[in-house]
């Protein structure tokens, strides 16, 4: 089949192509830029040190709005969206009757009763007609818009010069709606890069010609075009979850995932609450981070033991150039959690030691995304 077949379609595919990508992945029923002809450790050497460029269009965005978004989105939502004012974002997740995943999204509160929702792989549409029947509100995709993601230590420079918008002040998950080179957007401030970097939000009519636009505007800074590869890559270093990878179990909670703060019981009822309250102290595992003593990836999947017992897995791996370690994100009894515990982890070339460490694995306080001063302020 071929990339034209799927349902969703990017405007830069054309872009997508000249830079070495088959087109051969797809997520979400889009084709996406798995690679490119460079090299992705070089990509991610770049993002990590200056900026780089991907197209995050895969993203499914549901926008919601009318008297009842709120309350609408409340009974859908772990999280209180009351919470989140007009101009700002947060994460959430969405839960069954037994309290377990179904779906992570991003809030984006545009105005009191208008919100953006993005998510990737999970059941947020499919549940979407339970919660808006017999409310007072619209909700629809929309499969217009394309989603820039520039990503790095030098996005600021590259951007600020060509928006009103005083992007140097947008804190982390602040967004506003603007002009970028001249065309109508809305940045954000975020993306799943563990760096600091902007999410660029456009008609597809605008796309190709933002790309090309932030692409050039790059060139005295050294950016470059990142594949998914890279994003993978950066985002398991950051220790950001993606689901449903890191969540294999169909029937995992947030609790088990370390997502307790996306989670108010506090608020007035919602999808799976009680279940939540009930499992909650029950975890049949953490989420953990791995250093694996090996010279590459593992396989996702691969089944880890302690003292010859299988005892979980590691869901999501790399191996990081920028470390010089091999990584994984993985689900471990509670009382093999704590840090520096030893496990094996069971791979087609043999058994190999891992420990226990503290996630993120790339900048562990977090200060490139949550720089000092802006937490002070």
């Amino acid at each position: 089949m071929s990339y034209k077949d799927l349902p969703r379609q990017s405007a830069l595919n054309e872009r997508h192509l000249a830079l070495g990508s088959k087109l051969d992945a797809e997520w979400n029923g889009m084709p996406i830029p798995q690679t490119y002809s460079t090299d992705r450790y070089e990509e991610t050497n770049i993002v990590r040190t200056r900026a780089g460029l991907f197209d995050v269009t895969g993203l499914r965005i549901v926008n919601v709005s009318g008297p009842d978004a709120e309350a609408m989105l409340n009974a859908m939502l772990t999280s209180d969206v009351s919470k989140i004012a007009p101009g700002k974002s947060a994460i959430s997740n969405i839960v069954d009757e037994n309290g377990s995943l179904i779906d992570d999204v991003l809030v984006y509160r545009d105005g009191p009763r208008e919100f953006r929702i993005s998510h990737g792989g999970g059941s947020l549409e499919d549940v979407l007609p339970e919660f808006t029947t017999g409310r007072n509100v619209q909700a629809a995709s929309d499969n217009d818009v394309h989603i820039l993601s520039l990503q790095g230590p030098l996005a600021l420079d590259i951007l600020k010069p060509h928006t009103p918008l005083d992007l140097a002040n947008l804190k982390y998950f602040e967004h506003a709606r603007t002009t970028l080179f001249g065309k109508e957007v809305s940045l954000a401030r975020g993306g799943y890069s563990a760096e600091r970097g902007y999410e660029v939000f456009c008609a597809a009519k605008d796309a190709v010609a933002i790309w090309d636009a932030i692409m050039e505007a790059g060139k005295p800074f050294g950016i470059v075009a990142a594949s998914w590869d890279c994003l993978d890559i950066v985002r398991v270093e950051g220790g950001l979850l993606f689901f449903p990878f890191d969540m294999p179990k169909p029937d995992t909670t947030p609790w088990e995932v370390g997502a307790d703060w996306t989670v108010d019981l506090d608020k007035p009822d919602f999808r799976g609450k009680a279940a939540l309250q009930a499992r909650k102290g029950k975890e049949r595992f953490t989420q953990v981070g791995l250093e694996i003593l090996h010279d590459d990836a593992v396989t996702p999947g691969a089944k880890i033991f302690k003292d010859g017992r299988e005892v979980g897995t590691v869901n999501s791996t790399t191996f990081s150039r920028h470390l010089m370690k091999s990584l994984g994100l993985a689900h471990l009894p509670p009382d093999l959690s704590a840090l520096g515990t030893e496990v094996q982890v069971q791979t087609d070339s043999g058994n190999l030691t891992a420990n226990v460490v503290r996630t993120p694995f790339y900048d562990p306080l977090r200060l490139r995304t949550h720089p000092v001063e802006e937490r002070t302020a």
